[in-house]
């Protein structure tokens, strides 16, 4: 048992080897750079190898991706929780989700842009995907006043999306994104009550 332990861990440290280099490959150079060639020059490991762990390149976003749900879900529930009353709960979380996206620009367009499998909304919907739109979805329960939470919650989040990406992408007047979220969250707050 103890060697089918050992080679266990050896997989899963290898497997997290690979997203993890994807990932800082991508964030550093743009997800072109992410080639399964270049992948296993960097961890000196060859490609027969990546392929025993995933079967293409769209699996090894899919598995960035799957991570960086994760991590946007800590992300929103700290900032849910950064107040000492649920008060503020979506201003804060509109915040941590725009924060994220302009820290993660790679790992948000594995999330977000690039072609997956992921799904929302469907029976097989992977857990961290379930859990980071919980999280959004808590905030926007505090002040939705008997409207359909989880269509507001869509909204909310194609919104903060949507100006995620026309920001980054230089569509829209840089010295003014703070004021654009104000205008977002207080425009919602008023139609979700």
């Amino acid at each position: 048992m103890a060697i089918e332990d050992r080679r266990l861990r050896e997989r899963i440290a290898r497997r997290q080897l690979i997203t993890a280099t994807a990932r800082a490959l991508a964030e550093s150079e743009g997800w072109d750079a992410v080639t399964t060639r270049r992948l296993s020059t960097e961890i000196e490991y060859s490609q027969p190898v990546l392929y025993k762990h995933f079967g293409s390149m769209e699996e090894i976003v899919e598995a960035v991706a799957l991570e960086g749900f994760g991590e946007l879900a800590v992300t929103l529930r700290e900032a849910r929780h950064g107040g000492a009353t649920p008060a503020g709960e979506v201003d804060r979380v509109a915040a941590a989700y725009n924060g994220f996206a302009a820290d993660n620009p790679a790992l948000y367009d594995a999330m977000f842009t690039r072609s997956t499998r992921l799904r929302f909304g469907a029976e097989d919907t992977p857990a961290p995907l379930i859990e980071a739109f919980g999280e959004l979805r808590q905030a926007v329960t505090t002040i939705a006043a008997g409207g359909d939470v989880d269509t507001l919650t869509e909204v909310l989040w194609a919104a903060l999306h949507g100006l995620v990406l026309l920001g980054r992408n230089g569509r829209l007047r840089p010295e003014h994104e703070a004021e654009r979220l104000e205008i977002l969250l207080a425009r919602f707050r008023a139609a979700a009550s």
